[in-house]
């Protein structure tokens, strides 16, 4: 693959909510923890590097939540860019716990948000969140209730944006009758298209797309992926990102990495342009997939 610039900017712009716009391709901070996505990275000082280089390459979007490490990430973005340079923007989450290595649980309830959110401020060294999603609905919580702590949040200049995580379309339209919604983010790939209807969703309503595990494919999906990425001189994990960037125009792929070449790679997708029928095969691998 030849790239001609590389630079997060060649993936176009996306408007969190009208009030902010950043390059449609950012960045996944969670990979850059240690094993488990539980405490410090093994080595902090390439995790402050990739950090900083993403910020060279016109990175402008970074997502993180508290619970990955827990507070590990958020600590890492405030240690290699802060203070801040313009136009960065950082979304973070809260009301998801991690009491140990690959381990989570629900705490989304009123008072555990406000922690949170006074816990992420000092973290990353700011006074207000530009973007804070709940980073999934708590079973055990009522969702307007864990929805009006955020707005109530915002009302208080705190938190910019409320976002929304691992939610199903009836939840984003429950949490817009409270507070406008300005982006959601699932796990959805080329060939993991559960969440489908939440993208078309998504995209009537002008709400910003953000998908997380874009590489989940079977082993036809998989064969197919590979066949496109090679004719394109390639890695499939770009031809990945390519798909998802056409696949909608408020669609924003975040893949993480703790290496500075993972992370060359993926912004250099940002160039990669998809013939109508390589999209077509691989928006198919997965009912393909689906069909063994």
């Amino acid at each position: 693959m030849n790239n001609k610039e590389l630079s997060a900017s060649v993936a176009g712009e996306i408007s969190l909510g009208g009030e902010i716009s950043v390059h449609r391709l950012g960045f996944g901070a969670m990979r850059l923890t240690g094993e488990g996505i539980w405490g410090p990275p093994k080595d902090r000082n390439t995790a402050l590097a990739v950090l900083r280089r993403a910020v060279e390459l016109d990175v402008n979007f970074m997502d993180t939540a508290d619970s990955y490490g827990p507070y590990v990430s958020e600590e890492l973005i405030a240690e290699a860019l802060f203070p801040y340079p313009a136009g960065l923007v950082i979304a973070t989450k809260g009301g998801w716990n991690r009491p140990g290595p690959n381990q989570w649980t629900h705490d989304a309830s009123p008072v555990h948000l406000r922690k949170a959110v006074e816990g992420s401020l000092k973290r990353l060294r700011l006074e207000r969140i530009d973007v804070y999603q709940l980073h999934i609905p708590d079973p055990a919580i009522s969702f307007e209730a864990s929805v009006e702590t955020l707005a109530q949040l915002r009302n208080e200049g705190k938190i910019r944006l409320v976002a929304l995580s691992n939610v199903t379309q009836e939840h984003i339209e429950r949490a817009r009758k409270i507070v406008p919604i300005v982006s959601v983010q699932n796990r959805y790939g080329f060939a993991d298209r559960e969440w489908d209807y939440v993208v078309d969703y998504c995209e009537r309503n002008g709400i910003a797309f953000i998908p997380w595990y874009p590489l989940g494919a079977g082993k036809v999906a998989g064969e197919v992926l590979n066949q496109v990425a090679q004719a394109h001189r390639a890695s499939p994990t770009q031809v990945a990102l390519a798909w998802l960037l056409r696949r909608a125009p408020m669609m924003m792929p975040i893949p993480g990495t703790s290496s500075i070449e993972h992370l060359e790679q993926n912004v250099a997708a940002a160039s990669l342009r998809l013939a109508d029928e390589d999209y077509r095969k691989l928006s198919g691998a997965s009912a393909l997939a689906a069909s063994r």
